[in-house]
C-alpha cells in the first residue's frame, strides 16, 4: 500500500530517470505503464511516481500549471530516509555522479530535542533535489 503522500514528478525521459533512481539510488519498480511513460518506484518505504512529459507548456493539460524549465525541482527538496546511506553514497561516487552536498553529520532541533542525522544531497536528471539521510540519534 502507498503512503498518504506520494509525489509524482514530471520527467523528460523516463528511461534516464529510471536508470538514475534504480541504478544509482537502488529504488525498485512497484509497477509501470511503459506505453504511458509512467512508473511508481519505492526505496525503503519511500514512494515516488515518475511521469514522462513531452509538452513543457501548460496548453490544455491540467497537470502542467506553468511552463516547465530545467531544473524542474526549483523550490523543493525531497528528504528520503534510507537504510544503506553509505552504500548509495559510495555507488554515486564510484559512478562519478555529481554530489550537491557531500555526506555530513547534522543536528536539527525538533521541539526540545535534537535529531542527529547523516545526510547528503544529489540532483536527479530533471533537477529535483534529493536529500538522502539516516537518523543517528535523538538527544
Amino acid at each position: 500500500m502507498f503512503p498518504p503522500l506520494t509525489p509524482e514528478l514530471n520527467v523528460r525521459d523516463i528511461g534516464k530517470s529510471l536508470d538514475f533512481y534504480i541504478g544509482q539510488l537502488g529504488f525498485t519498480i512497484c509497477y509501470e505503464r511503459p506505453e504511458e511513460g509512467f512508473a511508481t518506484i519505492e526505496l525503503d518505504g519511500a514512494f515516488l511516481m515518475l511521469e514522462q512529459i513531452d509538452e513543457l507548456e501548460p496548453n490544455d493539460d491540467p497537470w502542467i500549471t506553468a511552463k516547465l524549465e530545467y531544473p524542474f525541482g526549483r523550490g523543493i527538496n525531497f528528504q528520503i530516509i534510507v537504510i544503506d546511506l553509505d552504500g548509495i553514497y559510495n555507488r554515486l561516487l564510484k559512478n562519478g555522479y555529481p554530489i550537491k552536498l557531500p555526506l555530513e553529520q547534522k543536528s536539527y532541533r525538533a521541539g526540545s530535542k535534537f535529531i542527529n542525522v547523516r545526510q547528503f544531497m544529489v540532483m536527479d536528471p530533471d533537477g529535483y533535489l534529493l536529500r538522502l539521510s539516516t537518523q543517528t540519534g535523538v538527544c
